[in-house]
């Protein structure tokens, strides 16, 4: 379907109010969707900068049905954890803070039903493409180097959620939306302008403000559809909106009646806007459609049997090629472009397993990234039970970072963690482990590597830290952070478990930022605290 663009002059205005008094009247309307209350919990209590896992841990666990959701798709190939994961706790020392709050969101959000009566909003269709374009915007943005996914997940899910909202406070006036759309072939947001005094982008926007979104989610639903009007200088949030609006080209590919037309915009809009490769397009195109019907097993929502990219171009030429042909010379060559699909799919399943072995670098810092820190910490566990040795861990958080994002700005920001990275590997030992944890957390594995050994070393980085400037052409910075350090003897311990060494590890940086922050904070099996500066 080709979309017009059109004059909302040319359209009657059904609701004689302003944007301003339209969305008084959506926020005040029972029959507006209302956010769970473990996830407005949740979105109000990860704003808080010393909120720990364990704080996000219990507030998630009251809900038993979400709990349940979340440990399934934690144990799944979504996340490909080597080990099970059985609690709430465990889930949250392992996946991190974002993941957790994307993840109950997602949940959240997909689980609102349609409402009573019959209209032309197709509940089911829209959750559908809702999460094809999650699931595509995650793909289109971990091609681009030093971009932060964490949130680009459930960002992609709610992009156009103020059609849901429009649908379902005024449905009237929504049906004929749609029904103008439908038979004039106009885009959207005309219609919608035409109709309301706004689109669904301002509605989507204002709501999740009002349910207390930080901006990281609140932005990208404002510019999605025209990414060109976010004048911001944050370099991740431009390549996050631009990653959205992408996303819907992409989906449109897999949905459309003219797919081809869409999928010569894609390429061009994806290589003027986030200077992606023809490779990462062509990756990106082998992906989408298996990632997309994983996400709907994973998110227990129903998916249409959608084709690939590659095939629904395919027959896209096939119909144009084959016009002219007689019905002999049409069924053979279709005979042999499903044979020649089949073994593309092969390929293309191939290609997906190997690309998930991957990802194991932090696009931004350029240090492991938190999947390769579960794993590695697993193995340096079992070696340490091995050799009977000691095993210590390092949790570090860069003090009031928040407050230097704002200050500064993002960008600022970017470069503080990437440099903050690389003064954590220039003073450890080669074969010392060193991760991002998530958001400006880091982790340090020291096997072999006694307690006081560890205090030692945590020092040691502190120090570095303090004493470090961080120069970014004619600005200078200056941070400092807070450590938390752990030590087991596995071998010696029956009640040892990794998420007890991460959980303590969490509990001493807890205790080091309560103490006024820049210094190290220990904790020993026989619970004892000790802090330094």
């Amino acid at each position: 379907m080709s979309i017009r663009f059109i004059n909302i002059k040319h359209l009657p205005k059904l609701c004689a109010m302003n944007k301003n008094e339209l969305l008084e009247k959506i926020l005040s309307s029972d029959q507006l969707p209302t956010l769970p209350t473990v996830a407005s919990k949740l979105i109000s209590l990860t704003s808080k900068e010393d909120t720990t896992l364990a704080d996000i841990a219990n507030l998630v666990s009251k809900d038993i049905a979400l709990s349940t959701k979340i440990l399934k798709v934690s144990n799944s190939a979504f996340y490909s954890f080597p080990q099970q994961i059985g609690t709430i706790k465990q889930a949250v020392s392992i996946l991190g803070t974002n993941a957790v709050r994307s993840l109950v969101l997602s949940f959240s959000f997909l689980s609102m039903k349609k409402g009573k009566g019959e209209t032309r909003f197709n509940f089911e269709k829209f959750w559908e493409r809702s999460l094809a374009s999650a699931v595509a915007s995650k793909l289109i943005l971990e091609k681009v180097k030093g971009a932060d996914t964490e949130e680009i997940f459930v960002t992609g899910l709610l992009q156009n959620l103020g059609e849901l909202i429009l649908a379902c406070t005024f449905p009237a006036e929504y049906d004929t939306v749609l029904q103008t759309i439908e038979e004039k072939q106009y885009d959207s947001f005309g219609v919608e302008k035409s109709t309301f005094g706004a689109d669904h982008s301002f509605i989507g926007t204002e709501v999740v403000k009002s349910w207390g979104f930080p901006n990281v989610l609140v932005l990208p639903i404002r510019y999605h559809h025209d990414p060109e009007k976010y004048t911001g200088k944050d370099k991740k949030m431009r390549d996050t909106i631009r990653a959205i609006y992408l996303s819907d080209l992409l989906i449109r590919i897999l949905y459309s009646e003219k797919p081809e037309e869409y999928h010569r915009q894609f390429r061009k809009e994806a290589k003027k806007l986030l200077g992606l490769s023809a490779g990462d397009i062509e990756s990106i195109f082998e992906q989408v459609h298996f990632k997309v019907q994983e996400a709907g097993k994973y998110f227990n929502l129903k998916i249409k049997s959608t084709k690939s990219v590659q095939e629904i171009l395919q027959e896209a030429n096939i119909r144009l090629s084959l016009l002219n042909l007689d019905y002999d010379q049409m069924n053979k060559q279709l005979i042999e472009t499903k044979i020649h699909l089949e073994n593309l799919t092969s390929e293309l399943e191939e290609k997906n397993r190997l690309l998930d072995n991957l990802a194991n670098i932090d696009g931004l810092t350029e240090v492991y990234n938190h999947r390769y820190f579960q794993n590695s910490l697993d193995q340096e566990i079992d070696r340490a039970i091995r050799n009977e040795s000691f095993l210590s861990l390092l949790l570090i958080d860069i003090d009031h970072f928040k407050k230097f994002n704002d200050t500064y700005g993002h960008q600022a920001g970017d470069f503080v963690l990437k440099s903050f990275a690389g003064i954590l590997q220039d003073n450890i030992r080669k074969y010392d482990t060193l991760a991002r944890y998530g958001g400006e957390e880091f982790t340090i594995i020291l096997p072999e590597t006694s307690g006081k050994e560890a205090l030692h070393v945590a020092e040691k980085l502190r120090k570095a830290i303090e004493e470090a400037s961080f120069l970014n052409g004619p600005e200078e910075y200056h941070v400092t952070a807070s450590f938390g350090q752990a030590c087991c003897k596995p071998a010696t311990e029956d009640d040892f478990s990794k998420n007890k060494l991460i959980s303590m590890a969490d509990q001493a940086l807890y205790e080091a930022k309560e103490k006024g922050r820049n210094r190290v904070a220990t904790y020993t099996p026989r619970k004892k605290w000790f802090s330094f500066k």
